[in-house]
Order: structure tokens, then sequence, then C-alpha cells
């Protein structure tokens, strides 16, 4: 006998922004598995929904996922939620869906609410395609890693980003794409809900000064970098940037198509 696990999205803020769907099936599950009960407990309240709860929090998903995986097999039908918007889209839940497939338990996706395509679709940047990286690394040199990478692969790129590295971030972006189109996106739905659209260089000046807060999605529009430098011209500009050699010399094999010795040598 299985269960069923259903993946229900719930809102990034307003709470009006849940589907008919995903209340009903919250009405009739037997077990909601949470990222955070607290959280999800205030979102049942407003709906007059009670079901007994179980979290999975971060640090400890994998020992809870294996936990909500027992009462699947006992047959019961558990609802996935996490904190906001879409489970397992940067945020836990991955590892239960994993283990439910794995033992061939149904798996049934309830859609709704996701920030990062909340954001795109009123950032005014092509949408054609795009590529979602989650959030950002906090270390300044992974971060200009993977902004080296952006610069090298080019199109439109998501990320979330912590208030507090914002500018930091923002100024990463200013020196290794130079002044590239970025739309910053801030407490989607919330009644603080704000866009700030432009070049990096303008949107530096628009928060200079001011205390960011609330949850951010950043989206940027990169032109694919046309490959005219020299080798020596790469590696000058990348050491610049305070990229461990490893790396550096990855990145500019790989621009360059060349053999990783010759760019130790």
């Amino acid at each position: 006998m299985r269960g069923t696990l259903y993946i229900v999205a719930t809102p990034v803020g307003n709470l009006k922004d849940i589907t008919i769907r995903a209340l009903e099936t919250l009405e009739e599950v037997d077990l909601i598995a949470a990222e955070d009960t607290r959280h999800t407990r205030k979102l049942l309240t407003h709906y007059g929904i009670s079901k007994p709860i179980i979290s999975y929090y971060g640090p400890r998903e994998e020992e809870r996922a294996r936990k909500v995986l027992e009462r699947l097999r006992e047959g019961l039908k558990v609802a996935l939620v996490s904190d906001a918007g879409t489970p397992g889209i940067s945020d836990p839940g991955y590892r239960v869906v994993r283990l439910a497939v794995e033992e061939s338990i149904p798996v049934v996706p309830i859609p709704g609410p996701c920030a990062f395509i909340a954001a795109l679709s009123a950032s005014g940047l092509p949408t054609d395609s795009f590529h979602f990286a989650g959030f950002l690394p906090k270390k300044e040199k992974d971060r200009r890693l993977f902004l080296v990478r952006v610069r090298q692969e080019g199109g439109t790129f998501i990320c979330y980003e912590s208030p507090k590295r914002l500018l930091s971030t923002l100024k990463d972006m200013e020196e290794v794409l130079g002044n590239a189109e970025v739309v910053v996106a801030r407490e989607l739905t919330k009644v603080h809900e704000e866009f700030i659209r432009g070049r990096v260089s303008s949107i530096l000046d628009a928060l200079k000064g001011k205390e960011v807060k609330g949850e951010v999605v950043l989206i940027l529009r990169v032109e694919k970098e046309v490959r005219t430098r020299s080798l020596t011209e790469l590696i000058r500009e990348y050491q610049g940037y305070g990229l461990a050699p490893k790396d550096l010399v990855r990145l500019v094999a790989d621009e360059l198509g060349i053999p990783r010795g010759m760019v130790y040598k």
C-alpha cells in the first residue's frame, strides 16, 4: 500500500496567491510536511485548515525526509510545502521527492507561486530562454567566478540574493559584466513590492545610501562575449577579480579552447 506525495506551492507573500486546488489538497491530505511548521500554521489558520504537521527544515532535511517516507509507506496522503513558493526551488523538498520516486510512490505537483518566475514575467527582459542559478555564492571570489561564467555564456540569468549582500553583488557585476541590464525585484506580491530596472550603474546610484530590506530576486541580461582578447590579456583581467589560480586556468582554457597546461605555463 502506498500513499501519495503532493508538492503544493504556497504564496510568496500575498496570502490570496494560492490556488483553489492547493487549498483543496491541504484540506484532503492526512499530513502536511512543512519547512517551518510555525510559518505554515499561519497560512492554514488563515484558511481555517487543521491538519497534523511534521517539519523537514533544511539542516535536518535528510533525516526528516525518511520520516515522511515512512508515512507514505503507510498509505497516507502527504502535502509537501515550503515557507513560500514551490518546494524544492531553492527550498528544501528535493530529498523527500527523490525518496518517493525511488520507491514508486506517486508524486503529484500542485503548481502555483514561484518567486523567480513572478519576477521574470514582469522584468521586461527576454524570457524565451533563461538560466536560474538559485542563491548566489556568499564569498566574493566564488561570486565573481560565477559572473565570469555568465559573461562567457550570455543570456538571461536569474538568482536570489540577500539584501545585505545586494550592493556588493551589484558592484561585482559592474566590474565583471560592465554596465549590463539588471532588474532588482524586491518583496514580490507584498505591500512594498518594488522593481528597479536599468543598467548596473544606475541601479547602484538609485540604492546609494538606502537600507535594502526583504527578499530579492536579481535578473540580468548579458550578451555573449566575443573572444577577441589574447591569452595574456585574459589572465591579467581574471587575476584582477581575485580568482583562485585553478579557477582562473579553467576559465581561460575553456574560453580560448586551449589546453590548461598552456595557461599554467
